[in-house]
């Protein structure tokens, strides 16, 4: 007996979750390349490099086919992608250490929880009460995280900032710009793809805060190449996957197997980065992960499996 073949719309969202497990790397690897090529210049040249395959694999978008696009899609997406990844990267070279590095890491893993409360404002999913206990504990967990070792204090939570103020704006700042461009981008996407000329800009902008900024030349050793190729890889596979799965899959069930991305992202960090994060830390990504599948559990309907609840 031959198994069924899944939908298009089921097929799309396995697609898109496969983008989970490239992501969970990102964290730990943007800090090698950092370390290796610098803050920005790493950034540069994991953008280029990953906007050339995405380019390479599905060819960019010419001027009529971005004209033809949802003009928000095109510049709402494009500017909130391009802020995100800018965010993003620079708030993980920017950290003051390793440890750190997981710290903003885990403060970005708002946005799974984030995307739904969106996609609840935005008219695309039903308001469930469930949803403020859910945000609640997700907020709890990156409290845990960012504290450290330190008692849970005001003072000590607002010390622990002030360290480096900008890469925590900045990891926050990537919390609440990704759920914007997936729930945006699920919205008026309407079946096109302008990823490669959203990678294109963030190398672009991000060449020219390189040029402007005090950073020394690159030198490209060894492992800093096999690192930048890996990432670069992972980035680009992982954002072809999460777009398609934007346009043709469900985005719900996606956010929900974006929930344990914490988990899998403090995993790798841990043997990559080799670093020891305290107790306090692995309670606050547990917390962060709970939060984010309390949300989903009181958001969920028989419309997830075949896509239809978050259709746009």
């Amino acid at each position: 007996m031959s198994t069924p073949s899944l939908v298009p719309s089921q097929r799309a969202t396995l697609i898109g979750l496969s983008a989970v497990l490239c992501w969970s790397a990102l964290v730990s690897l943007f800090r090698s390349v950092a370390e290796h090529l610098g803050a920005i210049g790493g950034a540069a040249c994991v953008f280029s490099l990953s906007a050339f395959l995405v380019t390479w694999r599905f060819g960019l978008p010419r001027a009529a086919q971005l004209k033809a696009m949802h003009p928000a899609y095109v510049l709402g997406c494009g500017l909130l992608f391009v802020l995100n990844e800018i965010a993003f990267s620079l708030s993980l070279g920017w950290a003051s250490h390793r440890g750190q590095t997981l710290e903003l890491g885990m403060i970005n893993y708002l946005w799974p929880s984030l995307t739904l409360v969106m996609a609840t404002v935005l008219g695309l999913q039903r308001f469930r009460a469930g949803l403020v206990p859910g945000v609640l504990l997700s907020m709890a967990g990156i409290v845990l995280v960012v504290k450290g070792d330190n008692a849970l204090s005001l003072a000590s939570l607002w010390a622990n900032v002030q360290s480096n103020p900008l890469a925590y704006a900045l990891a926050l700042c990537a919390a609440c710009l990704w759920p914007c461009y997936s729930v945006v981008s699920k919205r008026y996407t309407q079946g096109a793809n302008a990823l490669p000329a959203f990678l294109w800009a963030v190398a672009a902008v991000l060449w020219i805060k390189y040029a402007l900024s005090p950073e020394p030349p690159l030198r490209f050793t060894l492992p800093a190449l096999l690192q930048l190729g890996l990432l670069s890889g992972l980035t680009a596979l992982g954002y072809s996957c999460w777009d398609h799965g934007l346009r043709a899959g469900n985005l719900t069930v996606m956010a929900v197997g974006s929930y344990f991305t914490p988990v899998l992202s403090a995993l790798v960090g841990t043997v990559w980065l080799q670093v020891q994060p305290s107790w306090s830390f692995w309670q606050g990504v547990l917390l962060v992960t709970l939060g984010s599948l309390v949300c989903w559990w009181y958001t969920r309907s028989p419309t997830l499996a075949d896509g239809k609840k978050l259709a746009g």
